[in-house]
C-alpha cells in the first residue's frame, strides 16, 4: 500500500519560496525549509528530492501564482503606453513596500544562482525575455495606433525596459530612497513619449 502525503506540496513549496526569497539559496539550509514546511526530512527528499529541485519547482510555482498573474493583469491595464504605466507603478509599490527590502525571487535567484546553474539561468531567461516580449509589443501596438511616437525603437526599447525594471529590482534591496525608484520608473515611461 502506498504511503500518503499528510501536507500540501504547493503549501509546503510555497512556505520553502518564501525562506529562499528571504534569505537567499545559500543561506537556507534543509533544516530551515523543514522548519518551514513542518515536514519530515524523509518526506522532504521523498517528495522534493533536493534543495535545488525544490527551489526548481518554486521558481515554477512563482510563475504560475504571482510573475504570470501580474503578467496578465498588465495586459488588461488599458492602451499600451498605460500598460507599461502601469506596470513600473506596481514595481514601485511592490518595492518600496514592507516586503521591498527582499527584492524579487527571480531576480534574487538570478543574481545569486544563475552564474553558475545553467538550468535555473534557462528558466529566468525565459521569464524575462516573457517580460521583454510585453514591453515590445505594447510599444508595437502604441506605434500602431499613434499613441507611441514612430521613432521608438521597439527592441532597443524594450531591452531598456527589462533593464530598468531590473534595476529597480535590485535597489530595492539596499533600500534605495523611494524617489529614486519613482524618478527610475517615470524615466522608464518616459522613454515611450
Amino acid at each position: 500500500m502506498p504511503w500518503e502525503k499528510r501536507f500540501d506540496v504547493d503549501q509546503a513549496r510555497q512556505k520553502a519560496m518564501e525562506t529562499f526569497w528571504s534569505h537567499g539559496y545559500d543561506a537556507t539550509s534543509i533544516q530551515d525549509l523543514l522548519d518551514a514546511t513542518g515536514i519530515q526530512r524523509g518526506s522532504f527528499y521523498d517528495t522534493f528530492t533536493s534543495k535545488r529541485q525544490l527551489l526548481l519547482d518554486a521558481l515554477k510555482q512563482y510563475d504560475a501564482t504571482k510573475r504570470r498573474v501580474f503578467l496578465n493583469e498588465a495586459r488588461r491595464a488599458g492602451s499600451p503606453k498605460e500598460r507599461v504605466a502601469w506596470f513600473f507603478r506596481r514595481v514601485v509599490e511592490e518595492s518600496t513596500g514592507t516586503n521591498g527590502r527582499r527584492g524579487c525571487f527571480v531576480v534574487n535567484c538570478a543574481l545569486e544562482i544563475a552564474p553558475r546553474d545553467r538550468e535555473v539561468a534557462e528558466i529566468i531567461n525565459r521569464y524575462f525575455e516573457e517580460i521583454e516580449h510585453f514591453f515590445r509589443s505594447a510599444i508595437d501596438e502604441g506605434k500602431k495606433s499613434g499613441e507611441i511616437p514612430p521613432r521608438v525603437q521597439s527592441r532597443a526599447t524594450s531591452h531598456a525596459l527589462l533593464g530598468l525594471l531590473l534595476g529597480i529590482r535590485v535597489l530595492s534591496r539596499s533600500s534605495a530612497a523611494h524617489a529614486a525608484i519613482e524618478a527610475i520608473a517615470k524615466q522608464a515611461v518616459a522613454l515611450l513619449d
